[in-house]
């Protein structure tokens, strides 16, 4: 049964609201080791363009709400601009100045900075799974076929009950949901199944069915689909530590997930219309605020882990686009020259631009549909 949207007004605000949490979160994994370093720090924007609010700390960082809602940035004292650009280095600094400046810091912590931002995504990520792993506990079921539906994908191929499953695609599995979760990635391929029956090793390739998941907002998902089923899965309660442990296992899954879906997106094997815009995020964290503060929290850390991955890509204007820049330095022994990374961040900037006009669209036509 299809239930009603959460209302334009409401997923707007919240999306603002909870892209803002993000956005800080981001910027400050960049703020606080650039300050563990000693490098000055000019401006805190949660915005972009002019601000509407700021105040100056004590350490001369002028921390600000700008007024166009989306993104962020932290400008590091010696730069050009907001970008923090490798080839911008100042000149003219006295040795004082420099041991302030971004700029001048060794390879190693300019690196560890950029890096920051990304990785504390992806820490919070986690450690929002872990929270819902303390409350809830983890239900784990061995990779074994307790049962095999008749004439679906898996009975075709020859697979069989009391079949357990090693690996799933050249990929190790331990348990039923890491089967599963493979499977979901692959809907109509053919995929090979490395399985242990009766202490005999074989491999046998299925060529998987395609299901629609449709949720309650009436949004449908293609995945793939085998037609198996595990026995029961044990619940097990959590501690801090084993919290913190499934919550990094999660964080670790899902990042290989999405890295997976992307490169089939590269390779034309999954449609780019599964790309969203602010548009398409706004609705899913409207959809789960409606829901309840849990189901928000559980998105925004999924929107976390997305925000890092995004970022770590070799994309100039991105994150990883300055550790790639880092990387060839450390080769080199010295920067590449300004004018091939001015040509590098136009060529990033121009993909982003198609990227961003491509997840617009298909938002667009989703709001259509």
């Amino acid at each position: 049964m299809e239930t009603a949207g959460p209302g334009i007004i409401f997923s707007i605000l919240v999306f603002l609201a909870g892209f803002s949490v993000l956005v800080f979160v981001h910027e400050w994994g960049h703020y606080i080791v650039a300050r563990i370093f000693g490098v000055r720090i000019d401006t805190f924007s949660i915005g972009m363009g002019k601000e509407i609010y700021g105040r100056t700390d004590k350490n001369g960082t002028r921390w600000r709400l700008s007024a166009i809602p989306l993104g962020g940035y932290v400008k590091f004292y010696g730069d050009a601009s907001a970008a923090s650009n490798p080839g911008d280095i100042p000149e003219g600094l006295s040795e004082a100045e420099k041991a302030e400046c971004f700029h001048f810091k060794p390879l190693w912590q300019r690196s560890l900075i950029v890096f920051a931002g990304p990785a504390i995504n992806l820490i919070a990520a986690a450690l929002v799974f872990a929270f819902f792993f303390m409350q809830y506990g983890v239900r784990i079921s061995e990779p074994v076929l307790n049962s095999v539906e008749p004439q679906s994908p898996a009975a075709v191929a020859g697979l069989l009950a009391g079949d357990l499953i090693l690996s799933v695609n050249d990929e190790e599995v331990e348990r039923f949901t890491d089967m599963s979760n493979i499977i979901r990635l692959y809907p109509g391929a053919t995929i090979d199944f490395e399985i242990d029956r009766q202490g005999q090793i074989i491999v046998i390739p299925v060529e998987l069915g395609i299901k629609y998941f449709e949720d309650r907002f009436d949004n449908r998902y293609p995945y793939g689909y085998l037609g198996v089923r595990s026995a029961p899965a044990q619940r097990q309660e959590l501690g801090l530590f084993g919290a913190l442990s499934e919550g990094t296992r999660q964080t670790v899954n899902m990042a290989d997930t999405m890295f997976t879906t992307l490169g089939q997106m590269i390779l034309g094997l999954r449609s780019v219309n599964e790309l969203g815009g602010p548009g398409r995020i706004a609705n899913m964290l409207g959809e789960a605020a409606s829901l309840g503060f849990q189901n928000f929290l559980f998105m925004l850390a999924l929107l976390s882990l997305n925000l890092g991955i995004v970022n770590l890509l070799p994309i100039p204007v991105l994150d990883g686009g300055h550790l790639v820049f880092y990387g060839l330095e450390a080769i080199k022994g010295s920067p590449l020259s300004k004018k091939a990374q001015e040509a590098s961040f136009i060529a990033g900037a121009a993909l982003m631009l198609i990227f961003m006009v491509l997840v617009t669209l298909n938002d667009l036509q989703s709001m259509a549909l």
